[in-house]
């Protein structure tokens, strides 16, 4: 049978949901009707974001909070060009991110950068010129 190949949720724990969902709609993203003061929901394209403070999320999956550091995951915004991925890169550092590793040239023939998010959150902006339907049409 098989668990199908399908991602519905991706839920990041905040210090701040009200902070973290001004920082996201900083970006021009909409929070979803399904919202609440506790939780906010971002549609992604098909995916939604959930922004969730972080020790109710720790609480719900029955762990520990995380310590601070690289959480081992990152999410990522690929772009359909080199100037896009400077563009997106910029729109956040604008609304709020920092800069985390400045976008270049990459020894497997792409190019991104890193920026995280109020919380820590890592997103790569790249530009991956073998995976074009992996891309946002740059705007």
């Amino acid at each position: 049978m098989g668990v199908p190949a399908h991602l519905s949720l991706v839920t990041l724990g905040v210090a701040d949901v009200a902070r973290s969902t001004a920082f996201y709609e900083a970006l021009g993203w909409q929070r979803s009707s399904a919202s609440q003061d506790e939780i906010t929901f971002i549609s992604l394209s098909g995916v939604m974001l959930g922004l969730y403070g972080s020790q109710a999320l720790a609480d719900d999956a029955l762990q520990p909070p995380p310590p601070g550091g690289f959480r081992g995951v990152t999410l990522a915004l690929n772009q359909s060009t080199p100037a896009g991925v400077d563009r997106v890169v910029a729109e956040f550092v604008a609304a709020g991110a920092a800069l985390v590793k400045p976008p270049v040239r990459a020894e497997w023939g792409g190019y991104s950068g890193y920026v995280a998010d109020p919380d820590g959150h890592l997103w790569e902006i790249a530009h991956n010129p073998y995976s074009p339907e992996w891309a946002a049409p740059d705007s």
